[in-house]
């Protein structure tokens, strides 16, 4: 029997000289992932938090604070080396990253951690839209604040910034749509005189290409979102083209009432006259006639 005692004894002995041993390396193994920390080496700050916590977790109740202080340290050591990979441009590296540290957030309970993780990804993906757009990489630039706007569909100005892009690259239904959506998001002002200038470009190339039906439509439209001069100018001289007279001389009047010192003011003010000439108006004709400087 004392035999007995003796072996489960030893045992016990045995068992707690073990765990301590453990307790020492699993501390061991979390300051060196302190240290690691004081000189910016997140890389092995994270394997060494990471490999304390395994550890503490085969211990029991003697390594719980260990544990929490691990869990309490990873989350954040993993969102920055997604930092770190996002300013040196490595993008779709730092966005697995970025993934990682919310998975490690969400699973640790850490809220600030999993907020600025997820805070993080539409303006990694605005850097690089920005750094595109410095290479003239329209099309880059793009897809990245297409990418930046998923991540946070409420910011209008990304909106914004997708559909001067898509402008740029000739996607005017794809910029209409953005707009939209930058209305929708508080940029309802700046939409509307984006959607302008949009068919404004449509309508100048409608002029150009001797499409004037199509031109006035064009105008119209961007009239529509917001009253632009250089629209009545184009309506006004696509509705001369097409013979109706009456909305040409509507149009150019606009067009002087925004423009009144334009360098053509006198130019279309002559030709408002000459329409009304052309339509018996002799009033209105002598009128315009004398506004002509």
């Amino acid at each position: 029997m004392k035999k007995l005692f003796l072996i489960i004894a030893t045992l016990t002995l045995s068992s707690a000289l073990l765990s301590a041993q453990d307790m020492s390396q699993a501390t061991e193994l979390y300051n060196n992932g302190a240290t690691a920390l004081t000189t910016k080496d997140y890389a092995s700050a994270l394997e060494n938090f990471q490999k304390a916590l395994e550890m503490g977790k085969t211990i029991g109740p003697d390594a719980d604070e260990l544990v929490a202080n691990c869990k309490a340290a990873i989350p954040g050591v993993a969102l920055q080396i997604a930092k770190d990979l996002i300013q040196d441009s490595k993008y779709d590296e730092a966005k697995t990253k970025i993934d990682d540290a919310i998975k490690i957030a969400t699973e640790y309970e850490n809220n600030d951690v999993l907020a600025e993780a997820k805070a993080l990804i539409p303006d990694m993906y605005a850097k690089k839209g920005s750094e595109a757009l410095k290479l003239k990489d329209y099309a880059g630039a793009a897809a990245a604040f297409v990418d930046s706007y998923k991540a946070d569909t409420t910011n209008g100005k990304t909106a914004i910034t997708v559909a001067q892009l898509y402008g740029q690259l000739g996607k005017s239904d794809e910029a209409l749509d953005m707009l939209q959506h930058a209305a929708w998001n508080g940029q309802e002002a700046e939409a509307k005189e984006q959607a302008s200038n949009i068919y404004l470009r449509e309508a100048s190339s409608f002029l150009k290409s001797q499409k004037y039906a199509d031109a006035v439509k064009a105008a119209d439209k961007a009239n529509s979102y917001v009253e632009n001069a250089n629209a009545f100018l184009i309506a006004g001289q696509a509705s001369q083209k097409l013979g109706k007279n009456n909305d040409a001389i509507e149009n150019f009047t606009k067009y002087l009432d925004l423009k009144p010192t334009a360098s053509n003011a006198s130019a279309i003010t002559f030709t408002v006259g000459a329409l009304y000439q052309g339509a018996n108006n002799k009033a209105k004709a002598l009128e315009y006639y004398k506004k002509v400087h």
